[in-house]
């Protein structure tokens, strides 16, 4: 008999065979590939559904009941306001500090200037002997910055093996960032040697070199291209530090890494737990047996939006995550409104208190690797390793990171993937909820410190040595951010905004969906959208429009009305002054439609975007 305590138990057994044979009828004849299974930018094929992955084991990580460290970004120009925070959020459940500085991977306009009087300053109060994790988020700007902390340090009086401090050092990732290294790698190599040689001599324990992918992720490119960058920085940095006589095992302990974690979830998980297996291999492959690396992660700025950014706090907290399940040993969580400006108190506890949530109340760090075993999570992991290891293979083939870059081998492959990304967004294929699908024109506004974004010469005064293309931050809303900042101009200026007359064609079911769409697609734009319930007849449509102020007039019906009332109805419209779309794919239509005077349709898959712009084009012209 069956068990009536296991639910499954009640069910027949099934296999992927009946699964498939239910699905292919739901199709009905439709293709089983492009309806179904998506893939990444990697080109990695999502299936979905997966078995469980026999004989899976957990990849080693951060140890199961060992919560990750909850970092706040210290980024406040203002070493005093710093310090407040600072001592703020460690008062209330923060376990870390990043320290940010100006021109860094990861300052977005912010951060201190990394004097020995700033960081003094910032640290007043911490208690870094308390277990307090110190992360540095350097810069080339401020290269004394390094030597300035640990004289900090040393003048604390501080037993320095007692306080956890990571270093950050990084040229290959601020180089990339940045186009250009200070000096050729060679004398660069020299005097990283020389430094982390210093630093352990000084007795910090370290790690002192960080590998980190943000400026990859950030400038759009793919979790496979992330993780090679990554590798190739990590086995560059290994060797440049066993070249300077420091043991192979001490070495690669001075290296930790650093990835984005964005709000895809599953490829988030797979790329940290990818991470280690890569990094594992490297270990292998040098005659080390494996240990866990420390693995940090900062949420991804190229997913903050500036508009409705309250949306942000969900993007972050599927980050969080996703980063916490796939093995993060520290997690930044960039505040709300960061896109908006430097956040204030209550942004800056929004971030904290995400983390403390997941980690309290949900309890995510009790399980050591979670995701292993899960099918979908584990052919997502080895793929992406896959990938991953042949581009790094293909850096090695070229001399190793530096010599890559100069090549500029990855930079190319990251702009196509950028350029693939964009036109997915352009086309609304990649949803930002709140910008370019679900826009609000009416949101709330939200508080950010009166402190001004800075841009920082990378390299001033002084000329790089080695230039090559650089790969600057983008945020991925930000063409969709300049059409809302047009329509907000012309608000201000006129008191109202670009309007767009929802022509409704038929009765309210017919023309509902479409209206909702056409509302949707104009307002991503700052176009507002003017609804209706329907008209008794033309006339009546005509009449509203011409009252309405709007320039413009979008056909909203169904495909059974069109055929009978689109045409005429533009042509009255057009008669009418209108410059007249229509929501839907025009098919036989088009050229009737187009003589009676609809040159725009928009519809599923349309560019949103150079539509939107041409929109607003337009209806700005006399």
């Amino acid at each position: 008999m069956n068990d009536p305590l296991v639910l499954a138990a009640e069910f027949p057994a099934t296999d992927a065979a009946e699964w498939r044979k239910l699905v292919d009828a739901a199709l009905k004849g439709a293709s089983f590939e492009k309806r179904l299974v998506s893939q990444t930018y990697d080109g990695l094929k999502v299936q979905p559904l997966y078995p469980r992955a026999a004989g899976a084991e957990p990849v080693a990580g951060r140890k199961a009941g060992a919560p990750w460290t909850v970092m706040q970004r210290v980024d406040h120009p203002d070493p005093k306001a710093a310090n407040k925070q600072a001592l703020e959020d460690l008062e209330n459940g923060a376990t870390g500090l990043s320290v940010v500085l100006g021109g860094g991977i990861g300052a977005y306009g912010f951060g201190l200037d990394g004097s020995a009087a700033t960081l003094k300053l910032v640290l007043d109060g911490v208690l870094l002997d308390a277990g307090i994790a110190i992360d540095m988020d350097t810069s080339t700007q401020h290269r004394e910055a390094v030597f300035n902390l640990a004289a900090v340090l040393e003048k604390s009086g501080i037993d320095k093996a007692a306080i956890t401090v990571r270093f950050g050092l990084d040229p290959l990732g601020a180089g990339l960032r940045n186009g250009a290294l200070p000096q050729p790698w060679t004398q660069s190599a020299s005097l990283i040697g020389t430094v982390v040689s210093g630093l352990a001599g000084q007795g910090f324990k370290g790690p002192f070199m960080v590998a980190d992918g943000r400026a990859v992720h950030a400038a759009g490119g793919s979790e496979a291209q992330e993780l090679a960058f990554v590798i190739a920085s990590a086995v560059t940095y290994l060797r440049t530090l066993t070249d300077a006589g420091i043991a192979l095992d001490d070495a690669r302990q001075a290296i930790y890494f650093k990835l984005a974690a964005d709000a895809d979830e599953f490829l988030t998980i797979a790329k940290f737990r990818a991470l280690r297996k890569l990094w594992a291999r490297v270990e292998q492959a040098c005659g080390l047996t494996p240990q866990p690396a420390f693995v940090a992660a900062e949420t991804a700025w190229r997913m903050m939006t500036a508009r409705d950014p309250y949306v942000n706090m969900l993007r972050t907290t599927i980050a969080i995550t996703a980063a916490g399940l796939g093995g993060a040993d520290a997690i930044t969580a960039l505040p709300f409104t960061i896109a908006r400006g430097l956040p204030d108190r209550f942004a800056r506890r929004a971030a904290r208190n995400q983390q403390l949530v997941l980690l309290e109340e949900s309890n995510l760090y009790r399980v050591a690797d979670p995701a292993a075993g899960a099918g979908g999570i584990e052919a997502l992991t080895g793929e992406l390793s896959h990938s991953a290891w042949r581009l790094f293979q293909d850096i090695e083939k070229a001399g190793g990171a530096p010599a890559a870059l100069e090549q500029n081998l990855l930079q190319g492959k990251v702009a196509a993937t950028r350029a693939a990304r964009q036109a997915a967004i352009a086309h609304r294929k990649e949803a930002l909820t709140g910008t370019s699908d679900y826009p609000n024109l009416g949101e709330a506004s939200v508080d950010v410190l009166d402190v001004p974004r800075v841009t920082v010469a990378p390299f001033a005064p002084f000329a790089p040595a080695v230039s090559f293309d650089a790969l600057p931050a983008m945020r991925l809303s930000e063409p969709f951010e300049t059409l809302r900042d047009r329509s907000d101009a012309i608000l201000a200026n006129t008191g109202a905004r670009p309007k767009v007359f929802l022509a409704t064609l038929g009765r309210l079911a017919d023309f509902t969906p479409r209206a909702m769409f056409a509302k949707s697609f104009y307002e991503a734009g700052g176009i507002e959208a003017l609804g209706n319930d329907g008209f008794t007849d033309q006339a009546a449509m005509v009449a509203a429009f011409k009252a309405s102020g709007a320039r413009l007039a979008c056909l909203c019906g169904s495909d059974a009305i069109y055929p009978e009332q689109a045409a005429d109805a533009a042509k009255a419209l057009r008669e009418a002054g209108a410059i007249v779309h229509m929501a839907g794919r025009p098919g036989d239509l088009e050229a009737a439609l187009n003589e009676a005077g609809v040159k725009t349709f928009v519809f599923t898959g349309a560019d949103v975007l150079s539509t939107l712009q041409a929109t607003h084009d337009s209806l700005v012209k006399p």
